[in-house]
């Protein structure tokens, strides 16, 4: 773990948040690579969950609502966690993550019993709205991202026109003032979810529950998290929430730890039911071939960005000793990303910097491809170590314009380039034409 940290600050991918100050825990900024990780991961979250489909739509909710929503949902008064804090190392610490010696709760930092009795800590940024600080303009940073659409289901369902089941999707910004953020971003303070709230029948919940689960692990699948990294864990009904009539947990072997990477819950019917009852606003569904009308259970796949991202990264990262030109051996660090998801999808290369044909003709491929995917121009270098900069970030191809491209050497390689494949490092000649189409077959 502590390579591909470093790694991610060394290459851009991620940042500590304002780091000059001395940083501030649980918050992360993301740096040039790490925001086009982010939204390569985004857009195909949005590509197969709401443009492939013709049952989803998308929203897009503020950040603060009114209070009454939290109120309504059950957070105001129940989001919290038992925290304690230990008298000797001075650590604030959840009490339900403790490590446990000879049957006692021992500080996970120090080692120390002597720890404070646990006590709720409720989890919600809290601010003010308005020119005044008093308990009328309280509201909060919102938790999840869920409540938007529960909140606004009546309003999309009828300019929508869905008929059920259909479903909502949203990504965006939450925040969870977290007691003891750890394990880089998977546990922070702020952070962004992928989520579908999939309204159905009450019949049809179990159902659908699994047809989600089966989804969500293709969905890993084709952004290049292998089977073999996920593991799928069902929450037994004493550990389930006390609306949800089945839950999933996909968990991910992070080299800390297998940890939880998306839940996959049949929430039933208790969110629209709590904002019904707390506004006497209907938001029951109108079947007209039963002509019945009922509140519809709902199905919520929900995925975090920076655990995903995270993921995506332990999963990609590797060394592997390798002999250079010179017959050297060297260890070469690399990132395999999946074509789709990877921050730039190709480098190009001219042999030399100092020739002026070479260099032309590499930044006409560059300027040839930019409309189309993230470029990187290099000319600083042999080529070897370009190779290996491009590596490390995860690019999965290679242009060289070399002085065949130009015919300087083989006359009937004039007009071809060398295309270098990251994971193999095999090459292949193919004709400057040629190589926007071999790209974007390659990526998608």
């Amino acid at each position: 773990m502590d390579k591909i940290v470093s790694l991610c600050k060394r290459r851009g991918f991620i940042f500590q948040s304002s780091e000059i100050y001395g940083g501030l825990n649980g918050f992360w900024d993301y740096g040039p690579l790490g925001t086009e990780l982010k939204r390569n991961l985004k857009d195909f979250w949005w590509r197969r969950m709401v443009r492939e489909r013709d049952d989803v739509v998308g929203m897009d909710g503020s950040i603060l609502m009114n209070r009454q929503v939290w109120v309504a949902s059950g957070h105001e008064e129940t989001f919290s966690d038992p925290m304690v804090d230990c008298r000797v190392c001075k650590s604030r610490l959840r009490a339900d993550q403790l490590q446990e010696k000879d049957g006692r709760k021992q500080c996970t930092i120090c080692g120390s019993f002597d720890l404070t009795e646990p006590r709720a800590f409720n989890l919600m940024f809290k601010t003010y709205v308005g020119a005044t600080e008093d308990d009328s303009a309280v509201t909060y940073l919102r938790p999840e991202t869920a409540q938007a659409i529960f909140v606004q289901f009546k309003n999309i369902l009828d300019i929508s026109r869905k008929k059920l089941p259909f479903g909502i999707a949203q990504l965006g910004k939450a925040f969870r003032n977290e007691i003891n953020p750890r394990n880089f971003t998977f546990r922070s303070r702020e952070f962004e979810q992928m989520e579908l709230e999939y309204f159905c029948r009450p019949e049809q919940g179990a159902e659908l529950l699994e047809y989600w689960l089966n989804e969500r692990l293709k969905f890993y699948s084709d952004i290049g998290i292998m089977s073999n990294l996920l593991h799928v864990h069902k929450i037994p009904p004493e550990e389930r929430a006390h609306y949800s009539k089945g839950t999933y947990d996909i968990e991910f072997e992070f080299p800390f730890g297998i940890q939880e990477l998306e839940g996959v819950a049949y929430r039933t019917d208790y969110d629209l039911t709590q904002h019904q009852k707390a506004t006497g606003k209907s938001l029951e569904y109108f079947d007209e071939e039963s002509k019945l009308r009922f509140i519809p259970h709902v199905v919520e796949p929900s995925a975090g960005v920076d655990r995903t991202m995270l993921a995506l990264i332990c999963a990609a990262f590797d060394e592997e000793q390798v002999t250079d030109e010179k017959g050297k051996t060297e260890t070469r660090t690399l990132l395999r990303f999946h074509p789709r998801v990877a921050p730039i999808k190709c480098g190009v290369f001219p042999l030399l910097k100092n020739n002026e044909r070479l260099v032309r003709q590499a930044s006409e491929i560059v300027d040839l491809l930019r409309p189309h995917m993230m470029v990187f121009y290099d000319e600083s270098g042999a080529i070897g170590r370009r190779y290996r900069r491009q590596d490390e970030a995860g690019t999965p191809f290679g242009v060289t314009v070399d002085f065949d491209t130009i015919g300087e050497n083989e006359p009937s390689k004039e007009g071809t380039v060398t295309i270098r494949e990251r994971d193999s490092m095999k090459q292949q000649r193919i004709g400057v034409g040629e190589i926007k189409s071999f790209l974007m077959e390659n990526i998608n």
